[in-house]
């Protein structure tokens, strides 16, 4: 069983407005996203597009709402900027982070990343590191690490995502396998481990003595193959439905949790399901999420 005091349940903006797809959801307000998510039962954001960038003023909304920033996505370009570029952008999001009180930045490696080029299919694309380019990777990896934990005190995870240069079991095997478990965490995401093929609850197990933030995402496996099929782009598998809540898809969370729950995982879990607002009613889907979570895990 999870230690009820140890884990905690966050949800991200994602549901309610898009940061790759801003046509998706431009209409939700910041307020009305942090009260929804407040009243389907969560005490834990990541960052949002339309969130405040003044901490004081996020902190005061948040608190009235009983709720806090657990983590917020960082874009690194370890393979296509001077490291003191990226480093200057880390700190100044560190920063942002360690006043907001937050323990955790979630990293993905963002150099030729197709991800986010609407363009381009998702399946056979994505780019692929030579051992130069590997070794370039997993060292910026630690450096960033080592300056997050040691200068901020928040620990690095690094978000294993389709369409970017970490997103397979054999890169994501490569990464961890080459970066100081000491600076360099997992960022667990069930939705991108099925969508590439592999079995979450596998992974989990695999990895379980690096997780250090969870996200909790459903696929829905018929959207996943038109997208292979047809050739199309991660983003038109987003507003296609590719993602959902947990339990709302194919993944087998009984089995994830149990992994999770056996290791006695301290720290956030976190449902991240993208999906247009128009068609999957944010609120709504928060609320089945929370269900879900409830009956499965007991917290």
């Amino acid at each position: 069983m999870f230690v009820k005091n140890k884990v905690k349940l966050g949800i991200a903006p994602i549901a309610w407005t898009n940061d790759d797809l801003p046509d998706l959801g431009k209409e939700n307000t910041f307020e009305q996203c942090i009260s929804e998510m407040a009243l389907a039962g969560f005490t834990g954001s990541e960052v949002g597009n339309k969130y405040p960038k003044d901490p004081k003023e996020l902190r005061k909304a948040l608190e009235l709402r009983g709720m806090e920033i657990c983590n917020q996505w960082f874009s690194s370009f370890l393979l296509t900027k001077p490291f003191e570029a990226v480093e200057a952008e880390f700190r100044s999001q560190l920063e942002f982070l360690k006043v907001m009180g937050a323990k955790i930045i979630g990293v993905s490696e963002q150099s030729y990343s197709v991800q986010g080029q609407q363009d381009i299919p998702v399946f056979g694309r994505k780019y692929v590191m030579n051992d130069e380019e590997w070794k370039i990777f997993c060292d910026g990896m630690n450096r960033l690490g080592k300056i997050s934990r040691e200068e901020y005190g928040i620990s690095l995870t690094f978000h294993h995502h389709m369409g970017t240069v970490v997103q397979d079991p054999e890169e994501v095997e490569c990464m961890m396998e080459n970066t100081d478990p000491e600076y360099v965490s997992l960022l667990f995401d069930t939705g991108h481990f099925q969508y590439c093929g592999a079995d979450p609850a596998g992974m989990a197990k695999k990895y379980i003595g690096r997780i250090k933030h969870v996200h909790l995402k459903d696929i829905r496996q018929e959207v996943v193959d038109q997208v292979k099929e047809e050739g199309l782009s991660f983003l038109d598998g987003v507003r296609m439905g590719t993602f959902t809540v947990p339990g709302d898809g194919c993944i087998d969370f009984e089995s994830v949790f149990q992994v999770l729950s056996d290791y006695r995982y301290e720290g956030y879990m976190l449902v991240e399901a993208e999906q247009d607002p128009a068609k999957a009613n944010p609120l709504e889907y928060a609320i089945k999420a929370r269900k879900f979570i409830a009956e499965k895990t007991g917290l």
